[in-house]
């Protein structure tokens, strides 16, 4: 695992989280700073290679000790790891995290979630009052067949219209939702990529690229086979449960603040969502970011509008 001299800390601890081997990188310029708990997106995408660019564009470990935790059967690890993974267990196994991280710091912990990460870090903190201090969910998951069916028309509006070579074909002939399997899930991904709705003005070629180059970096060529082959596993694993989400309907009661931001445009949040999900949840303190000019994962997309939101949501939690 490499690891750079930046920061005062920077160590990769092995886990034992409810029976699972499971790492977390901790990072931060000095001793002492609050707790962050980094849950990524997925399912099935592995974190720890994505640490650099976290640093590079957020700089989180200037105001916090971050926690980049790699969850069940991703990245480098055991087909069997992968092949344990369901919504219920990883909404366990970040209780579990949450509270060793607690314990480590001996301070109530922040979480910074991204997409299906913020689903489970939303129903997580149902149980953690007395360890967490607050969330920010970015574009969390929440209602899959509105998301779904916002998201299928998104693409074939806006996939009539490209200009790009090829892409008005894929748009078109991206199947109707549900998508149950890794194979459709990741036709419609790539499409999406390249009409801007995952990180704006970034096509899917060159989003597969940076992630090519980031597993290799981080887990050498047979970990980057293995993480890869683990995405697929932990998505066929988890795209049935993920279909039936409805956290409108049935809402997690989360009693810390939560800061949602989502991306205007996002395709996967309509604003049937981002208007419904915070008052569904009822929070003890809620605020809403609808930020302009980004897609799914707006923490890449504006990078200093979502730190400074999870830097003002730590002070206001104190």
């Amino acid at each position: 695992m490499p690891t750079t001299a930046r920061y005062a800390i920077d160590r990769t601890i092995d886990l034992d989280v409810n029976d699972s081997r499971q790492r977390i990188r901790l990072c931060a310029e000095r001793e002492g700073q609050p707790p962050l708990l980094i849950v990524q997106a997925g399912p099935g995408l592995p974190v720890l290679n994505e640490v650099r660019k976290f640093q590079r564009l957020l700089g989180l470990e200037r105001d916090f000790m971050v926690g980049y935790w790699e969850q069940r059967g991703c990245g480098d690890v055991p087909p069997r790891e992968a092949e344990r993974v369901s919504m219920q267990q990883q909404v366990a196994d970040l209780r579990t995290v949450v509270q060793w991280f607690f314990e480590e710091t001996n301070q109530r912990v922040m979480v910074l979630a991204i997409s299906i990460g913020g689903t489970v870090a939303l129903q997580a903190a149902d149980h953690e009052l007395e360890y967490l201090k607050a969330i920010v969910a970015v574009s969390p998951d929440s209602h899959t067949g509105i998301g779904d069916a916002a998201a299928y028309e998104f693409i074939r509006t806006e996939g009539v219209r490209a200009r790009r070579r090829g892409l008005k074909r894929r748009a078109l002939g991206v199947p109707k939702p549900p998508y149950l399997t890794p194979a459709t899930l990741q036709q419609r991904t790539r499409v999406l990529a390249d009409l801007g709705a995952i990180e704006h003005g970034r096509t899917f070629p060159a989003l597969l690229l940076e992630l090519s180059f980031s597993l290799l970096r981080t887990y050498g060529l047979a970990g980057t086979v293995r993480a890869l082959r683990n995405m697929n596993l932990v998505q066929r694993r988890m795209l049935e449960q993920i279909n039936s989400l409805d956290l409108l309907v049935n809402p997690p009661r989360v009693k810390v603040p939560v800061r949602y931001v989502f991306g205007e445009r996002d395709a996967l949040n309509p604003p049937a969502i981002v208007n419904r999900l915070p008052d569904a949840v009822g929070a003890a303190l809620t605020t809403v970011a609808v930020v302009p000019d980004a897609g799914h994962m707006v923490h890449f997309d504006h990078p200093h509008v979502v730190r400074s939101i999870v830097v003002s949501a730590s002070v206001a939690s104190v």
